[in-house]
């Protein structure tokens, strides 16, 4: 079987086509995050300011062009029930799942409780951590602003941050915006350090530290996976607008978009009406923790707080159906493969299902057996989160809980089996169509790759 479907072709001809093309037919454009002719910054335009916040504009839900219907198998209500029985007898403590589809928001909901010791219900505004699901977030912004014209995709970092170094000045004078936003700096260490971000130390000092990091390539020619030099991306909007990263998420994405529980950082999380406290294994079972705020720190990697609510619209704006915020030119860009990655194939499901896997830019990008899969993860202490996009069928799918377990990982390969009518996997040990599903808890979490650890505080799954 995993032969016949190795040799399926990628079907989704709108966004698999897509992904081929961009490169070329927008390399002389502002939007192609490729290597363009070198340019200076621009001056420091900072963002108009907005005297009230217009009612978001509705989504549109005519099916995008070439997009294909859901199969009658694919169905939510099931998926629903799985999500409820994976929060019985506290397999998770809380659970949120939403399915959006042709720009309507098939389900959007909350399982479970907020806090095993003083337990609310998790409801489809209670907000959770999204770790580097934030990281399509900062490459989204980065679009817009390039689309303004405040950047461009080859905009070098220490044109706008020049206290940026690398261990090579040439190489330092050739990283550019979009190399930081596909993890194509040059640096030999995936998650370089990482650890120092984990013992509390703060951003910029750890960010001087890159000058002193060893490299494998010359920026843009080899990927490694990373949190610190990613969050530049921060200090360039800074210097391109001046105005702060969190407050332009605010104002042109979470705001346009109508995600009202969304916010930035430890004290956004805190202050949320209703929040899913981090959770953590001990011998009596579920205990709830204080979020870290080590990785609230690196704000473009992992800065971002949202409701289940909040990433349905989320959701439909990255499928396409709210092109009056993010155009399908932008959507393009941002979801076309620039980096090979290997190593995303080698664990859990991807290791049955991807046969081909990228980095965009914020983005991952699946060969999912012979289907185009938009998708990241997301991880720190006491939260996990998916999310995946399915161009063919005009789908997308969230998954966030507050626990470090792998009970949920397989509802998201579960949906994209159904969905693009694969022959089901056992990610799930017993039928979908069975009102006592259970889901196999495995020694591995199916949603990241070999090597993460449960217990630590990382801020994605590489």
């Amino acid at each position: 079987m995993k032969e016949m479907l190795k040799r399926r072709p990628i079907r989704s001809m709108r966004w698999g086509l897509l992904g081929l093309l961009v490169p070329l037919t927008l390399a002389s454009t502002a939007q192609t995050p490729l290597p363009l002719a070198r340019n200076t910054a621009p001056a420091a335009q900072p963002l108009p300011a907005r005297t009230s916040t217009p009612a978001p504009a509705a989504v549109s839900t005519a099916p995008m062009p070439g997009s294909l219907p859901l199969p009658a198998t694919f169905d939510v209500s099931a998926f629903e029930r799985a999500a409820e029985q994976m929060t019985i007898g506290q397999r998770v403590p809380g659970l949120a799942v939403a399915v959006v589809q042709n720009g309507r928001v098939l389900s959007a909901k909350g399982y479970g409780v907020t806090d095993v010791s003083s337990p609310q219900p998790v409801n489809a505004h209670t907000v959770f951590r999204l770790a580097s699901l934030s990281k399509a977030f900062a490459g989204t912004l980065t679009g817009l602003l390039v689309q303004d014209g405040s950047l461009r995709w080859d905009s070098k970092v220490g044109d706008y941050v020049p206290d940026f170094q690398l261990s090579d000045p040439a190489a330092t004078r050739k990283v550019t915006v979009a190399d930081l936003l596909s993890h194509r700096v040059g640096l030999k260490s995936h998650n370089a350090f990482d650890r120092d971000i984990e013992g509390n130390a703060e951003y910029y000092t750890v960010a001087h530290r890159l000058a002193s990091a060893p490299l494998s390539c010359q920026p843009g020619q080899c990927y490694a996976y990373q949190n610190v030099a990613f969050s530049l991306v921060g200090d360039m909007v800074f210097a391109a607008t001046g105005g702060f990263y969190e407050q332009a998420v605010d104002r042109r994405i979470f705001k346009p978009l109508g995600m009202n529980d969304a916010s930035m950082g430890l004290a956004g999380i805190e202050s949320s009406p209703s929040w899913a406290r981090p959770h953590v294994r001990s011998r009596n079972g579920w205990v709830s923790i204080a979020p870290k705020p080590t990785y609230y720190r690196l704000a473009p990697a992992a800065g971002v707080n949202a409701s289940i609510s909040d990433m349905a619209q989320w959701l439909a704006a990255q499928t396409g159906h709210r092109p009056d915020v993010l155009p399908a030119p932008l959507l393009a860009t941002l979801h076309a493969p620039i980096i090979s990655t290997p190593d995303q194939m080698r664990s859990g499901w991807r290791r049955q299902r991807v046969d081909a896997a990228s980095y965009a830019i914020g983005w991952r990008v699946f060969d999912y057996a012979g289907h185009q899969v938009v998708f990241h993860a997301g991880a720190v202490q006491g939260y996990r989160g998916l999310i995946a996009l399915v161009p063919e069928r005009d789908l997308g799918i969230a998954v966030l809980w507050n626990g470090e377990s792998s009970v949920p990982s397989g509802l998201l390969p579960a949906m994209l089996d159904r969905a693009l009518e694969v022959p089901a996997g056992d990610w799930l040990d017993v039928s979908l169509d069975d009102s006592d599903l259970l889901m196999a808890d495995s020694q591995q979490d199916p949603g990241e790759p070999a090597g993460s650890a449960g217990s630590k505080a990382t801020a994605s799954p590489d």
